[in-house]
């Protein structure tokens, strides 16, 4: 059972309805909203002694919200599953404030924690393959298979990032074992390309029935 009055309880079941009708969420994302809003009315219950009301959260203050950041931090859970968690409670929150007219201008004084940066990681070979037969396996037409492939090749083949993919006009198509990208602050550099991405984006060239022209989009 929730850990929430009967009040809070329907107004989390509109807010679920909502989600899934009017934001079309996908069910795997509701679920983890859905765990998260939960974790944090079974801390209300404990903290308040009561399962807590429409009432109660509309009282919250700024010392309650970081009384349940500590209790997350003291039960070992990280800053990107908090961040998470406060995301999910403010979008509760708005959904309260527009529908139901209970507002909280508490939630608005806390921080996200900061979140530990990382470098991001290449994929395996193996994946990297994986993806390219899953993309054509995916596709409702030859061309659109092609072209999938053509940019995962120039992501993964070439190092690209995906801005830099996707900014290609057909005059920058690669059409040699070099080619000239412009990077971010309109740095150029020259990439070496593989044999095997010049042949997929001149097979998604060739069946594309769209853009002839030098300057459209490759």
């Amino acid at each position: 059972a929730l850990a929430a009055a009967p009040d809070l309880a329907e107004a989390v079941a509109r807010w679920h309805a909502w989600l899934s009708g009017e934001r079309r969420m996908a069910g795997h994302t509701q679920t983890a909203y859905g765990r998260d809003l939960r974790t944090f009315l079974i801390f209300l219950a404990n903290h308040l002694a009561h399962p807590p009301s429409l009432a109660d959260l509309c009282e919250l203050k700024t010392m309650d919200l970081r009384a349940y950041l500590a209790r997350r931090r003291t039960s070992g859970l990280s800053a990107t599953s908090t961040a998470r968690a406060l995301s999910t409670i403010r979008t509760f929150f708005r959904y309260l404030e527009r529908r139901h007219g209970v507002g909280n201008p508490a939630i608005r004084t806390i921080r996200t924690p900061k979140l530990p940066q990382s470098l991001p990681k290449a994929i395996s070979i193996e994946d990297a393959a994986k993806t390219l037969d899953m993309a054509e396996a995916l596709a409702k037409e030859p061309w659109i298979a092609a072209r999938d492939a053509a940019i995962l090749c120039l992501l993964y083949g070439c190092g690209l990032r995906i801005g830099e993919a996707l900014a290609l006009n057909r005059r920058d198509a690669p059409k040699s074992d070099v080619v000239t990208i412009l990077g971010k602050g309109g740095k150029e550099r020259l990439v070496p390309v593989l044999p095997v991405v010049l042949k997929a984006v001149a097979e998604y060239q060739r069946l594309c029935p769209y853009g002839s022209d030098p300057d459209d989009p490759l």
